[in-house]
């Protein structure tokens, strides 16, 4: 993938500023205990990661159309997939699927989200504490 994509910095879970530095604390997200811990800010070019308070409130709402989109998945894959199923085999696969698949749609919603409000900048440098943008840590 080139450099400077959303779509890059979303996947890898990386700053949408620079590309470079991490958005998570721990880059596996089945690691339960770590898997809200996220920086303050860049550790490579200092952006700021929560720019509002709150403001990772609306990920919820992309993690929503995440989870919505893997029970959509599950129960077409299960319908053309298997023979006639009842009822709660359906239920169960499907709630199977999205619990097993939660911790990746949580931080995926909040790597969506970021990156709808902060655009990549390739001269993005590391200002010793001062994100050049502006904003004080």
């Amino acid at each position: 993938m080139l450099k400077g994509t959303k779509l890059q910095s979303i996947l890898y879970q990386k700053c949408p500023h620079c590309h470079k530095g991490e958005l998570f604390e721990d880059r596996n997200p089945y690691k339960i205990s770590k898997l809200f811990d996220m920086p303050h800010h860049c550790s490579e070019c200092g952006q700021i990661y929560q720019l509002e308070p709150s403001f990772f409130y609306g990920a919820m709402y992309v993690n929503y159309g995440l989870t919505v989109a893997i029970a959509v998945g599950m129960f077409i894959a299960m319908w053309v997939l298997g023979s006639p199923w009842e009822l709660h085999a359906y239920l169960i696969g499907i709630i199977a699927g999205i619990v097993i698949l939660a911790p990746l749609t949580f931080r995926l919603g909040r790597a969506i989200w970021i990156n709808m409000f902060i655009r990549f900048d390739p001269d993005a440098l590391h200002l010793d504490g001062d994100s050049g943008l502006g904003i004080g840590d």
